[in-house]
């Protein structure tokens, strides 16, 4: 793990299109938490994601946070 926090946001929820991210409503968006690695994130996603496999309209990302707050990180 890198000795730099790289913050990661897993989230999910219903999607309007399967393939696009626009969720269809912002307040049952399901935070499945904060993660200090993307490898980390990525278990998450992961473990969520499989669970609602069979629901094309639920759709679980991570979204890179430190790209947001600092853009000149990797």
């Amino acid at each position: 793990m890198s000795d730099k926090q790289l913050l990661h946001l897993v989230i999910g929820g219903r999607v309007t299109d399967p393939r696009g991210v626009e969720f269809q409503d912002l307040k049952d968006i399901h935070t499945v938490g904060f993660y200090h690695s993307f490898e980390e994130a990525e278990e998450a996603w992961r473990s969520w994601a499989q669970r609602t496999v069979d629901d094309a309209e639920m759709k679980y990302v991570i979204v890179h946070l430190h790209k947001l707050l600092e853009p000149k990180l990797p």
